[in-house]
């Protein structure tokens, strides 16, 4: 340990170092600083990086959506709108088995209800 201030001694004695070269320094080690201090302010903002999670995941789930929208509408677009024709025409001709399976579901939905 003796050894270290000694050579920094000596390489100031012999006139290695300039006024403008020891400036130099101080204003690198400043910016490394001000980078530094910069770098743990950003990780200690944790609101700040709790927005940028939450807009990254709403950009994903926006995209995830628009590309299943697009392909449940290439994939089928005709035979699910003619199947909802299909049911809905059969409701209208024969609304009787339809009634019975909604009271059903109903009174199934009201058992479980009053079973609570």
């Amino acid at each position: 340990m003796d050894q270290e201030p000694r050579q920094a001694g000596a390489d100031v004695a012999q006139g290695e170092r300039g006024p403008e070269q020891i400036q130099a320094e101080i204003d690198a080690t400043r910016e490394e600083l001000g980078d530094t201090v910069a770098a743990v302010g950003a990780k200690a903002d944790v609101k700040g990086q709790a927005r940028e999670k939450v807009a990254e995941v709403k950009q994903t789930v926006q995209a995830k959506k628009d590309a299943l929208l697009t392909k449940a509408k290439s994939s089928s677009p005709d035979s699910a709108s003619s199947g909802a024709q299909q049911l809905k025409g059969k409701a209208q001709e024969n609304p009787l088995p339809f009634a019975v399976g909604g009271a059903l579901l109903v009174g199934f939905m009201l058992g479980r209800r009053a079973g609570r």
